[in-house]
């Protein structure tokens, strides 16, 4: 989640308090002298580097800090983006070569100037996504936190970025405030929206529109580097338009933009790693295929990513103000912030016309399976799941963990979501999209840059209460879904919509996991912990165990492992035969039916919607 713009921002252990949105909109280009100014120039770009350097005036006598982050808004986990930064030097104003001492790894001192330090460094960079920085003779695909060196201490001062694009035919597109007299320049109110304004250097396809909410005018961009058509591309925009009115819809209002304008920054190239990264006035994202070969499947990532706007930057979670770069930022809110707005990205492409109902259940209908039969439920409500986010959104480490104990916070919101949203449309008269538009009331930014009064859980389960006029049944709502992992029974929530909840295929046996490897000489493994409970965790098996046999058939291959797992029947007694780290082993296990869910319509399973049934789902869902 991306800082909002009454961030602070940490240097060493020392908070500095950042300028507001307020100065963000008051605050003007610095000019060419200006107190910071960074050059970004791609001169190296086949070996994936940029060479970059940043120029601080006015300083104080003494020692400056220089610093890298190692935390990314957004992500949540230790990121150690300094490791590709090299060829470090430091001179003074008169250009005289000044001292560097280190004393870890994250920073670099420079002492002896005379009140200018401009600190210059090589920047290596080679994976394009939301968190991380890529260079090459194609683009340059810059995450700020991951790009750039600062200054400790200076962090309200205003900037000025300029780019050295290594192909004349690359254009800039970022959410900084353009210079006006030079397409290469732009600048920043402060250090906290440099970093959170990621730029994308490249020939990319432009599509522009403008939208109109409580009587101002605002611009979207829509810049898309891949190799598709522009007739794709102008497809791809057409819809984007439809999804970002649909979503203006369900908040009322569309945020104020700072400078008036956001910015879609899409990747689709060969090179580049899947994501998507939310910003305040823009967003990152990103998929190694083009428009055509995905078949505009891209568009489901830009719809989560621009209910961002809204959810996660300016409706935002307490525990993230200030955001802390020099460290993991939890917060127990995820699930609202990252599920809630994973409910409503397909929600809103489905209501805008662009994904067929069959495909919109099907993907529900796989989002309520993974939660319902999610064993890690019995391991965390969705609060412990979001607390949990430093050691899964792109944490790294070496050592094996239990994957059965973690279901993400963005399918378990999104699920909770789904409760919330017919559970209000059942007994209150009202609906999630209402629940959103009292929230953003509440606590989002209102007009005018009134100041951002971020949310806890405990105002979440307030503007419930408010909304439904019900304390009791928020408490109740919030200590059995959100403080708790109970769910709902969610057949007759969606029976009000004409829709049929119901296994995918009963008739089939499980055991417990599919995912076996091995072959090719080599023995036949579990892949991964068998779901607890199952036949085969029941049994002592587990992650690395080697299966020999199953109901008399020897495992030699995983082909050889499924082709006997489908001869297997639901309640008839198998056995199996196997190795552990305390040697061979055999067991009779007896598979139960296979507990996957679907969602289909009432139609599909031979059935007629009422009317109401029909009328529900028109107004949940777009369609009847």
């Amino acid at each position: 989640m991306h800082l909002t713009s009454t961030a602070r921002l940490f240097a060493l252990a020392a908070p500095l308090l950042l300028a507001t949105t307020v100065q963000a909109q008051t605050a003007k280009d610095p000019g060419p002298n200006a107190p910071v100014s960074y050059e970004l120039s791609f001169d190296n770009a086949a070996q994936r580097e940029a060479r970059i350097a940043v120029t601080y005036r006015d300083l104080k006598s003494g020692p400056v800090e220089f610093r890298m982050a190692r935390s990314s808004p957004g992500r949540y986990a230790i990121h150690e983006f300094a490791k590709n930064v090299y060829s470090v030097s430091a001179k003074d104003g008169a250009g005289r070569d000044l001292k560097i001492d280190r004393s870890d790894p994250y920073s670099w001192r420079v002492s002896g100037h005379d009140g200018t330090v401009t600190f210059a460094y090589t920047l290596y960079g080679d994976r394009g996504d939301g968190t991380y920085s890529q260079i090459d003779q194609t683009h340059a695909h810059l995450n700020m936190p991951a790009t750039l060196v600062w200054a400790a201490g200076y962090d309200d001062r205003p900037i000025r970025v300029t780019f050295r694009p290594a192909d004349p035919k690359w254009k800039i597109a970022t959410q900084l405030a353009p210079v006006s007299d030079s397409a290469t320049t732009f600048w920043a109110p402060h250090l906290q929206y440099l970093l959170d304004s990621p730029t994308e250097l490249s020939d990319h396809h432009l599509r522009t529109w403008t939208i109109t909410s409580g009587g101002k005018t605002q611009t979207i961009r829509l810049a898309v580097h891949s190799a598709d058509t522009p007739e794709t591309v102008d497809a791809y925009a057409e819809k984007a338009k439809k999804v970002v009115a649909e979503q203006i819809r369900i908040f009322g209002t569309a945020p104020e933009f700072d400078f008036g304008t956001y910015t879609f920054i899409a990747d689709y190239v060969p090179q580049i790693s899947g994501d998507g990264m939310e910003h305040r006035n823009s967003t990152i994202i990103s998929q190694p295929r083009t428009l055509a070969a995905g078949k505009f499947a891209q568009l489901g990532t830009l719809s989560h990513e621009f209910i961002h706007a809204w959810n996660v930057e300016r409706l935002r979670p307490a525990e993230l103000e200030p955001f802390d770069f020099t460290q993991a930022d939890p917060t127990p809110s995820l699930w609202f912030a990252e599920g809630f707005t994973q409910y409503y990205g397909p929600l809103a492409i489905r209501r805008a016309g662009e994904m067929p109902l069959d495909a919109y259940l099907a993907s529900l209908g796989g989002t309520l399976d993974f939660i319902v039969n999610n064993s890690a439920r019995r391991y965390g409500s969705p609060q412990e799941m979001s607390l949990r986010a430093p050691f899964v959104d792109a944490a790294a480490s070496i050592d094996p963990v239990n994957e059965r104990i973690f279901a993400s916070y963005y399918p378990y919101g999104a699920v909770v979501a789904l409760a919330l949203d017919l559970t209000l449309r059942q007994r209150f008269d009202t609906d999630l999209d209402a629940y959103m538009r009292h929230l953003w009331q509440r606590h989002g930014e209102q007009r005018n840059f009134a100041p951002v009064k971020p949310y806890t859980p405990a105002d979440l389960e307030a503007g419930l209460a408010e909304l439904t006029r019900d304390p009791a049944f928020a408490k109740q709502f919030f200590d059995a879904h959100i403080r708790g992992s109970a769910l709902p029974d969610f057949a007759p929530l969606l029976a009000q919509a004409g829709l049929v909840l119901r296994p995918a295929d009963a008739s089939r046996a499980w055991i417990g996991t599919t995912n076996v490897t091995g072959g090719d000489g080599e023995p036949v493994r579990l892949g991964d912990i068998p779901v607890p409970g199952s036949p085969l965790y029941a049994a002592g098996l587990t992650r690395g165990d080697t299966i020999t046999a199953l109901d008399g058939k020897g495992i030699a291959t995983p082909a050889d492992f499924r082709t006997a797992l489908a001869g297997l029947k639901p309640g008839q007694p198998a056995a199996i035969t196997f190795a552990t780290r305390a040697g061979p082993a055999s067991a009779t296990i007896t598979p139960v039916a296979d507990p996957r869910l679907t969602i289909v319509t009432l139609e599909t399973a031979g059935g007629t919607p009422t009317a109401a049934q029909r009328a529900f789902r028109r107004s949940w869902l777009g369609t009847d």
